[in-house]
């Protein structure tokens, strides 16, 4: 008699992104228990509440909710930005790279990558002046805005300390530049260095914050700053279609994140246990600052496929993989996707 062989798939381990968390049944229950209204017209109560938290929290006059980060940095840069302006960011930031160039389509910019003259994910001040010089003739590129970002993703996580933010937001302002932040990960850089939100957000015009990478909740950003910006960015959310209606039963769930922010230090450990798991298995890791995990990798499809088959995900960057830790994968997980890592190191490329 001939019996089937039986194969088991391992059960997965997401690291592609912490936007893969879910909302748990506390949160679910939070969301369908909001207090609701039109929010277009009326301003929804539960959304007007957890905009004035997120002002509160980064030091800002007013907020507003918007469906996504990209949604938040595209209005922004609407708000700053006159058709054919120049502005500045960091190499590989996520309004140069993961935005689909909304900033040149869009709010009509024009983007000029800085370097990593301060390290990974870092600018200088000295290029941010240079770059905003404003002489020349009257037909040359007009530089209006600096884009930062704390944390950079596609540097690995890395965080921009307080006095570091300070230095380069007065080095935009003696050259008359505005500046936002694209604070995605704010919260995660926040933990880290042990400081209040409001201080990684000190003299920025305008910051975006996530609440669903990390923290659970399912969707949403708030965009923060002075209150006639933040007027206007309403105006701005509503020709891109981000108007919402009954939005408290998504601002419910951005409410308790927040309460959540602390343990985005749990995800901290365990990018630290992860990372130094792979370099005794071999791998090329540069130590994370936070939750990102980057490794230059040969071919990173190779290296993905073999991470497929032992049940580990990640996603490839440009020259390596990057695996991002999370409150969906407890620090057990971690454990056993090493093991299971080091089970095919016979054939890691």
């Amino acid at each position: 008699m001939w019996c089937d062989r039986i194969v088991t798939t391992p059960r997965t381990i997401d690291l592609r992104s912490d936007t893969v968390t879910q909302p748990d049944e506390t949160m679910r229950i939070a969301m369908s228990a909001a207090e609701v209204g039109d929010d277009v017209l009326d301003h929804d109560p539960t959304m007007r509440r957890l905009e004035e938290q997120v002002a509160g929290l980064v030091g800002m006059e007013a907020a507003l909710w918007v469906p996504s980060g990209t949604m938040g940095n595209l209005i922004a840069l609407v708000l700053h930005l006159r058709r054919g302006d120049r502005f500045l960011a960091a190499r590989g930031s996520h309004v140069l790279e993961s935005e689909l160039g909304s900033a040149a389509w869009l709010a009509g910019g024009m983007p000029h990558p800085l370097e990593w003259s301060g390290g990974p994910g870092r600018i200088s001040v000295e290029d941010v002046r240079s770059m905003a010089s404003s002489s020349g003739p009257y037909y040359a590129l007009r530089t209006r805005l600096l884009c930062l970002e704390n944390t950079h993703n596609f540097a690995g996580g890395t965080v921009t300390q307080p006095d570091e933010h300070a230095r380069l937001v007065a080095a935009a302002r003696e050259a008359g530049l505005r500046v936002h932040l694209d604070g995605a990960r704010l919260w995660n850089a926040s933990v880290a260095l042990g400081v209040p939100p409001a201080a990684l957000a000190v003299g920025v015009d305008t910051v975006q914050v996530c609440l669903s990478k990390g923290l659970g909740a399912p969707v949403g950003s708030v965009l923060a700053g002075p209150s006639t910006l933040v007027a206007e960015g309403r105006r701005v959310r509503k020709m891109l279609g981000g108007g919402v209606r009954q939005g408290g039963v998504l601002a419910a769930a951005g409410i308790l994140a927040l309460e959540r922010v602390d343990d985005l230090a749990v995800d901290h450990a365990n990018a630290k246990s992860l990372a130094d798991g792979l370099t005794e298995l071999g791998w090329e890791v540069r130590r994370p600052e936070t939750n990102i995990v980057l490794a230059p990798v040969p071919d990173a499809q190779v290296t993905l496929a073999m991470l497929a088959g032992v049940g580990v995900r990640a996603v490839a960057v440009p020259g390596g993989v990057r695996f991002v830790t999370h409150r969906d994968v407890p620090t057990a997980d971690i454990g056993e996707a090493l093991r299971r890592i080091s089970a095919e190191r016979p054939v890691r490329v």
